[in-house]
């Protein structure tokens, strides 16, 4: 199973990020994905998702800012994080929607005000 997230970094207040996750093809070719994130001592949480037909939806607090997409070619799901908050700050991991129990690497993003 290949879930690896890519991209994050430290960012000021109102920075951007585009965050990367390789996805192996049979996950890719059947479920729907998701970017989750998990702050510190929170629980973790879907931000967006985007359907095997292409659909996406995301979360209130980050409508607007950050976008879900993906490239069939390359089996990579991508999320442009704009506008960015401290509140932001989280590990970001990719997964299939509903997730699976193993959520391989994720990606530190950390928003500095």
């Amino acid at each position: 199973v290949q879930l690896q997230a890519f991209g994050g970094g430290l960012v000021q207040l109102g920075g951007s990020l585009r965050l990367s996750c390789s996805v192996s093809k049979k996950i890719f070719s059947i479920n729907g994905m998701g970017w989750y994130r998990q702050a510190p001592g929170k629980q973790r949480e879907e931000v967006a998702r985007i359907t095997s037909y292409g659909n996406t939806t995301s979360i209130d607090s980050v409508k607007g800012r950050f976008t879900i997409s993906r490239d069939i070619t390359k089996n990579t799901v991508y999320l442009q994080m704009d506008s960015l908050k401290p509140d932001d700050t989280a590990v970001y991991y990719c997964n299939r929607v509903p997730p699976s129990t193993y959520w391989g690497q994720g990606t530190e993003v950390t928003v500095s005000s």
